[in-house]
């Protein structure tokens, strides 16, 4: 039986009230469609301080950007890029067109066509999120979209130089310095300067967040997002030290990130939770990585890998590290995850950020449902049909107009009954 030597606030303690900021959006998101440019400026005015002339940089703009950094960090980017890109693109040459003929002269598809327009958020306005431009843009671009446009916030009180330089060498189409709820909305619904969009993607904080679950049905979604959370599924083939270091850091992601060690060793358990204080006092990120880890932390000892894996599927993590002596098994048995990171050579920063897969995946449970974002996600896979004989035709025709009889729709079985009439040689 699983034993908690650390664990979580309760779920009521734990409960955000939520109802303020829905309100606030809800609000934000009238005023924006009501009010267009103007309700944006005095928005990124009010939270951003930051009014420019133009939301939208120039090309001259983003040079400049790209210009200031250093050429190792221009190579870092490209690097990180390239590996998204790559996987990416391995996914997409995964999803083929469909033509069969499922019957003699009846020939049904499929096409995967891309969204027509998508906009990409980039959060930086606590820590500038250049990987979160390769994770959007990138994808997107090899699913083929045609028009992608990014915004991200003001760093600082000036544009990020080097979420602008990931952005551009991206492949973005249209690059706005624009953060928070005014972003979202101006992306989804549209202003004066910004032609809207058709799906949101990308993290953000609570406020973004419920901006795209509000927005959901006008414009499509990747997902509905929560904070950052981390499981570590470990044995005694690893030391604490490791484990505190991958709990820490996404711990420091934010106060609410949950951060979860299951363990079957209970030596390794209290290794672990003594390496965390360690590392808290050196830690530059300690006091939001301490607090997350006070009130978000947990320490699980189970039995065995079987009821290690049953014990992560029931808490479907976000990210999944797993340093085990067979850590296969849970890519073989486990079925609630966002992303896994299998053996003690890979982590979760380099999911993150630069190993190319995607680092904008399920939290809140929603890994039983959904994986993260990819490529798929800007692709809509669109059905055709085509009946080539008139002999086809009568023959499903036929069958159709019993089955709308059954249902009583009288129109639906008229335009089957024409057709028998017309290409099965009844006239009456």
């Amino acid at each position: 039986m699983a034993r908690w030597l650390k664990q979580a606030r309760s779920a009521e303690a734990r409960a955000e009230d939520a109802s303020k900021v829905r309100a606030t959006v809800e609000a934000a998101l009238a005023d924006i469609s009501a009010r267009g440019d103007a309700a944006v400026r005095e928005m990124s005015g009010k939270f951003d301080g930051w009014t420019p002339e133009s939301f939208r940089l120039s090309d001259a703009e983003i040079q400049a950007c790209i210009d200031r950094l250093s050429p190792r960090d221009v190579e870092d980017i490209r690097y990180a890029q390239a590996q998204v890109r790559a996987f990416a693109q391995a996914q997409r040459d995964a999803l083929q067109d469909v033509e069969v003929e499922i019957q003699p002269g009846v020939i049904l598809g499929h096409r995967n066509i891309p969204v027509n327009a998508v906009g990409c958020y980039v959060p930086g306005g606590k820590y500038p999120m250049v990987a979160s431009a390769h994770m959007s843009v990138v994808t997107a671009k090899v699913a083929g979209v045609p028009r992608i446009v990014t915004c991200a916030p003001p760093y600082k009180g000036r544009p990020a130089d080097a979420i602008v330089a990931a952005q551009a060498l991206a492949g973005a189409d249209e690059i706005h310095v624009l953060g928070g709820i005014q972003a979202v909305g101006a992306m989804a619904l549209g202003t004066e300067t910004i032609a809207p969009t058709d799906m949101l993607v990308g993290p953000g904080n609570a406020f973004v967040a419920e901006a795209k679950r509000q927005l959901y049905g006008r414009v499509g979604i990747d997902l509905f997002a929560g904070p950052t959370e981390t499981l570590i599924l470990a044995d005694e083939t690893v030391d604490g030290e490791l484990c505190a270091a991958d709990l820490l850091g996404q711990a420091e992601h934010g106060p609410t990130s949950p951060a979860v060690l299951v363990t079957t060793s209970e030596k390794l358990a209290r290794e672990t939770m003594a390496e965390v204080e360690r590392q808290l006092a050196v830690l530059p990120t300690g006091e939001t990585a301490g607090a997350a880890w006070r009130d978000y932390g947990e320490v699980i000892v189970v039995e065995d890998l079987a009821e290690m894996a049953q014990v992560a599927d029931a808490i479907a993590s976000e990210h999944v590290q797993v340093m085990t002596s067979d850590d296969d098994y849970f890519l073989r048995t486990m079925t609630n995850y966002g992303a896994l990171f299998l053996g003690p050579r890979t982590n979760v920063a380099y999911g993150d950020k630069v190993i190319g897969t995607n680092h904008t995946l399920p939290t809140l449970k929603a890994a039983r449902y959904t994986g993260g974002l990819w490529v798929g996600k800007f692709l809509k896979t669109c059905t055709w049909q085509k009946v080539l004989t008139d002999e086809a035709s009568a023959r499903v025709g036929e069958v159709c107009s019993r089955l709308c009889a059954l249902e009583g729709f009288a129109g639906h079985k008229e335009q089957a009954d024409i057709r028998v009439r017309r290409y099965g040689g009844r006239n009456g």
